[in-house]
């Protein structure tokens, strides 16, 4: 795998230079502001630029990630070998009937925005989810009492040989922060979400309200990766931590927030490094305390240092 081939294969798929970079630091793309270099980032701007990527690279042998706004993932500081791909600039919103159809690039708390202004009920729980599209479909994110599995109807998605495929709402198999299309490697590329006429002041009301929940739990004020663990059966990630003592617990530039226990963040120029021992520290320590282990929500990709 040539890098310089690659980027110049995937540079006559895409229509502008600025679709494609190389050797491009990842920590401007992650909410924790860290990660090493992406050999090649891609940003395609169409369904079919996608799919001609996605056969580029098994065509070329090249490895494929797929980025969405970078909010619930660690990239390694070594970095990610072969192409990036970035949805982002795959964003579009739009009504159809009473669904509310959006890419993968959109933010969700956008689209939870756009129902608002519909007068659609439904989406009210991802308000303060700071993901994409393309990560609730891929994780089932939720919030609050509610989560992504609730109102979605359908999803586009390509596979790993760049087929455009539609799975219906029994085929997406949505479970507790997994789908379908994250155990098959799918590509989200497009959600459609069945919502309900609701009371615009009513929505705006519990909107407003979650916000507030949202700005007086979570550590807004810093970067960070959003909530590190899923919900252990029986118990709460947050709480498993705050009784073991570790809030305000330090690694390098991360801490463990001393504003709610269950997020990291990056107070003092933290690494992904920092973040990846800081949570194998929380895990063992919660471990030896509780007996209960930590599975991570958050995504952790790439390579360390060492192994670039």
């Amino acid at each position: 795998m040539n890098k310089m081939d690659i980027y110049k294969e995937i540079s006559k798929i895409v229509q502008n230079k600025d679709q494609v970079k190389k050797d491009e630091p990842l920590s401007g793309y992650t909410f924790t502001k860290t990660g090493g270099e992406a050999d090649i980032l891609v940003f395609p701007e169409s369904y079919d630029e996608v799919s001609k990527i996605v056969k580029c690279s098994v065509d070329m042998k090249a490895p494929i990630t797929v980025l969405g706004n970078g909010s619930n993932l660690i990239i390694r500081d070594g970095g990610i070998r072969g192409i990036v791909m970035n949805l982002t600039r795959l964003n579009a919103i739009r009504l159809d009937g009473y669904n509310v159809v959006a890419q993968s690039g959109a933010a969700i708390i956008d689209v939870s925005r756009f129902a608002l202004k519909q007068g659609l009920t439904g989406l009210e729980f991802a308000c303060g989810i700071p993901g994409s599209v393309g990560g609730a479909l891929y994780m089932n994110a939720g919030a609050y009492g509610g989560e992504t599995a609730d109102v979605l109807d359908s999803a586009i998605v390509i596979d790993q040989n760049g087929r455009l495929l539609r799975l219906n709402r029994d085929e997406l198999q949505l479970e507790y922060r997994s789908s379908a299309i994250s155990r098959n490697g799918y590509i989200a590329l497009e959600g459609t979400f069945a919502l309900k006429p609701g009371s615009e002041k009513e929505i705006k009301a519990e909107m407003d309200r979650l916000t507030y929940l949202r700005e007086l739990k979570q550590p807004l004020e810093f970067p960070s990766c959003g909530s590190v663990f899923k919900r252990p059966p029986g118990h709460y990630a947050g709480k498993l931590i705050q009784d073991s003592g570790l809030q305000g617990t330090r690694i390098g530039g991360v801490e463990v927030s001393t504003k709610h226990a269950g997020f990291m963040v990056n107070v003092d120029h933290g690494t992904a490094t920092d973040y990846i021992n800081l949570i194998r520290h929380v895990q063992s320590t919660v471990k030896a305390k509780f007996n209960v282990d930590l599975e991570t929500e958050v995504r952790i990709i790439g390579e360390s240092k060492s192994e670039k």
